[in-house]
């Protein structure tokens, strides 16, 4: 059995983050703040010397570039945004309003959470699941950036988070989370919440929700 551990953090805004509108894999840039924030973050050692990968959007691979002295970033498609289909660019408290009951009815089945046209959060921990245990084979520790939603399936494969209920874990969205991947699919939790500016906020088993 083989295990290789790897850290992975959230791009950094957008103008659509701002605006509190669903981005999913509609292909958004970062905002000035964005960009500002990605390159004032700085990796903690070990990362700071593990390769760099990233979603294929665009926010996430320029995100990857910013973090610190330049480096090559490559690209694994596992680590995009769960697709929210027609929801994409609608805001939450909008949809909430439109759909009342049929909505929260969908929000309520956690993992099988499912937009119309778009994913489920088990189908995005299936294809992370997949990645991870490739990386723990055939891989070496790397620094991943990613998004909020495939983050949060990789906590549910993680922890078993059923995503009903407050998480196990509090995730601060600009911090940098440790995990290990293990060749038999499972991945657990190093450290989560180090911080990119400093030291950790929070270390080892973690408590709380967001």
């Amino acid at each position: 059995m083989s295990a290789v551990p790897f850290a992975i953090l959230r791009h950094a805004p957008t103008a659509w983050n701002e605006a509190g509108r669903l981005q999913g894999q509609t292909d958004t840039c970062l905002s000035p703040a964005g960009e500002a924030a990605a390159r004032g973050w700085r990796l903690p050692a070990p990362a700071d010397g593990w390769k760099r990968v990233s979603s294929p959007l665009q926010r996430a691979r320029r995100t990857a570039e910013l973090l610190g002295p330049s480096a090559p970033v490559g690209v694994e498609s596992a680590l995009r945004e769960m697709s929210f289909g027609v929801w994409e660019g609608h805001t939450l408290a909008g949809l909430r309003a439109a759909g009342g009951a049929a909505f929260a009815a969908a929000e309520a089945a956690g993992l099988d959470f499912q937009p119309p046209g778009g994913e489920s959060p088990r189908t995005v921990m299936t294809r992370i699941g997949r990645w991870t245990a490739d990386l723990a084979r055939t891989g070496a520790p790397v620094v991943a950036v990613s998004h909020k939603a495939a983050i949060r399936a990789l906590l549910a494969l993680a922890t078993g988070w059923n995503m009903l209920g407050r998480p196990p874990h509090r995730l601060d969205w600009r911090s940098l989370h440790f995990f290990v991947a293990h060749d038999d699919g499972r991945v657990t939790v190093e450290r989560l919440n180090v911080s990119l500016e400093g030291g950790p906020l929070e270390r080892g088993s973690l408590e709380g929700a967001s």
